[in-house]
């Protein structure tokens, strides 16, 4: 059995990740930690009374009781903080699959531009794998830190990827257009949404300003071999959870619908979360909802010479916990599906 711990437990994506791994058949959750313990919450019961039969307690967050009780931790905690507590679990020999975005960016100059912050464990951000499943499985498998993928770059770089593999489109000039349920914000900045502003849709991050950016762009530019820059709005939709991505690439060579389809559908042939739609079915939220799997469908705009495509996750599984639990089947050798399905 994998010994696994949660750091983080209290927050959406630590919910999602007890959901999952509590049901696995080839783990066994050793500890639970949350700032929730520090303001006098003890028993996992509290928190979620529908876990009692896991009889775990919830403890401040220790590196040296993780590192001792456990094979592989999720750090499902803010952006800042990973890089404080990864050094020392690393050090212990733990495998660790980062939720937050401090070794996503290859560039710690980079990720302190955005994140505004020091970041204080430079040299662990080489030894990251940037944990996007279905591109990177062969250097998964050999990891010991993940940077788990975030919800927006997910959806993005799981519906441009075969386009960009197969020379289909060019690296200037993407527009991405993303929709996302409010729990992509986190538990408070939800529950502030429902009380005060839903049903509402907005956009925000305006004008390049959204942290996403330079992961996708990071990304995008490692597979295109060329520096890719993008333009992308994200909105908040009247959902909880569930997000759609369009983007619009300008065309490289073939316009040809059917053949960029062929190619897209042998691209993620045996990728069990993958599901490409061929028909003229277009990707919805409702179908992925709760599930770890990625919905693509791809157009052809002959007028304007671009090519649209359009991805469907669940923000809260494919976009963070399922991948990070479809990581960790990978690292430990056993079926990518397996506790997933």
């Amino acid at each position: 059995m994998i010994r696994v711990s949660i750091v983080g437990v209290g927050g959406y994506v630590g919910e999602e990740l007890l959901k999952i791994l509590s049901r696995h058949p080839s783990v066994k959750i050793t500890g639970v930690y949350d700032k929730a313990a520090e303001e006098g919450i003890k028993d996992l019961k509290e928190i979620y009374p529908w876990f009692g039969s896991l009889n775990l307690q919830v403890l401040p967050l220790d590196a040296a009781k993780i590192a001792e009780t456990s094979d592989v931790v999720f750090l499902a905690i803010p952006h800042g903080v990973a890089f404080e507590v990864v050094p020392s679990l690393m050090d212990a020999g733990v495998k660790v699959i980062d939720l937050s975005a401090d070794f996503r960016i290859k560039d710690a100059a980079v990720y302190e531009n955005w994140y505004k912050v020091n970041h204080t464990a430079k040299e662990y951000i080489k030894q990251a794998v940037y944990g996007l499943s279905e591109i990177n499985n062969t250097a998964i498998k050999e990891a010991s830190l993940i940077a788990n993928p975030g919800c927006y770059p997910t959806s993005v770089l799981l519906g441009l990827a075969p386009a960009i593999k197969g020379g289909f489109v060019n690296a200037d000039g993407i527009v991405i257009d993303s929709q996302s349920g409010i729990s992509g914000a986190g538990r408070q900045i939800a529950q502030e949404y429902f009380e005060r502003e839903h049903p509402n849709a907005r956009a925000y991050g305006l004008g390049g300003t959204h942290r996403h950016i330079p992961e996708i762009e990071q990304e995008l530019s490692t597979l295109f071999g060329e520096t890719a820059t993008i333009a992308f709005t994200p909105h908040i939709i009247p959902l909880e959870r569930g997000m759609i991505s369009t983007i619009y690439a300008n065309l490289a060579g073939s316009s040809n619908v059917d053949e960029i389809s062929r190619y897209y559908q042998k691209f993620y042939k045996d990728k069990p979360f993958v599901k490409f739609l061929a028909d003229t079915s277009l990707p919805f939220t409702k179908r992925v909802q709760e599930t770890n799997f990625c919905e693509i469908a791809l157009a052809v705009d002959a007028r304007t010479k671009k090519l649209i495509i359009v991805s469907a996750i669940d923000n809260l599984m494919k976009g963070a916990s399922g991948q990070a639990v479809q990581n960790m089947n990978i690292m430990f050798g056993i079926k990518e599906a397996e506790g997933l399905i």
